[in-house]
């Protein structure tokens, strides 16, 4: 399978990422994934790997960029328990420099504007997916960009709810995708979780926001303590067709 190691033009820079498309030289989807706070390593280069052999241009951005080219921190191939709270530690300074909205919403353009420029990259719309902090990314870019963005998802989300005036939740009427959030045991309360279901709700969007059984937050990821090989594979089980209904040609 092609894979490239790119650079994204950006108004703060250039972007470093990694991309992954279908063998044979015909024009593809495409869908732009963004990392969980550990950011782009090999796990999520296997991630874009396995989602591009269903037929998509998989696009992963090292948001972490004006920090420098992806690891940003040192990380261990294998991020468990006992390393795992160091490594936030040295990450929060950075992601919260990172995920500001003005931030956001401007390596969301310059990202979309790349991807959709690629010569792999087919005409039309494209999805968004994110993991973790991830998700807060796809839904601020979704909400941004009604007219090019038909599917978001995120897994294990972080930071989706908030008190904040621009908290990711209540940017749920400007979106025009369908959206599914795949989240862990604990991830999100039960009155949280019905707030967003009854805006998902209001705006009139397809959706599905369900608890994955027996999972903990950051469970799609193999490199972590927090994996669940039955997560994951539900996680593709929920991702595969929200694409192909968001992004396929009908006949």
């Amino acid at each position: 399978m092609p894979t490239k190691t790119l650079r994204i033009p950006t108004p703060d820079g250039q972007a470093d990422a990694f991309a992954a498309f279908p063998d044979g030289g015909d024009r593809h989807p495409g869908v732009l994934l963004y990392t969980d706070a550990f950011g782009l390593r090999p796990e999520l280069e296997r991630k874009a790997r396995e989602l591009a052999g269903h037929g998509y241009y998989v696009l992963v951005p090292n948001f972490y960029y004006r920090h420098g080219p992806a690891p940003v921190v040192e990380l261990p191939e294998y991020i468990g328990e006992e390393v795992g709270p160091a490594v936030i530690a040295q990450l929060m300074p950075l992601l919260k420099a990172h995920t500001t909205t003005e931030r956001v919403l401007r390596d969301a353009d310059a990202y979309l504007r790349f991807l959709t420029t690629q010569p792999e990259v087919r005409p039309g719309p494209v999805a968004v997916t994110g993991y973790c902090i991830g998700t807060l990314l796809a839904l601020r870019t979704a909400a941004a960009h009604p007219d090019q963005v038909a599917a978001v998802a995120g897994f294990h989300p972080g930071f989706v709810v908030t008190d904040a005036p621009d908290s990711p939740h209540r940017l749920i009427p400007e979106l025009t995708a369908e959206v599914h959030l795949g989240l862990a045991e604990g991830d999100l309360s039960p009155a949280i979780i019905s707030e967003l279901n009854q805006a998902l709700d209001a705006a009139g969007l397809g959706h599905t926001c369900e608890i994955y059984p027996g999972t903990v937050h950051g469970f799609t990821m193999s490199d972590t303590d927090a994996f669940s090989a039955a997560g994951l594979k539900r996680h593709w089980d929920r991702l595969l067709p929200l694409l192909d209904r968001a992004m396929r040609p009908r006949e």
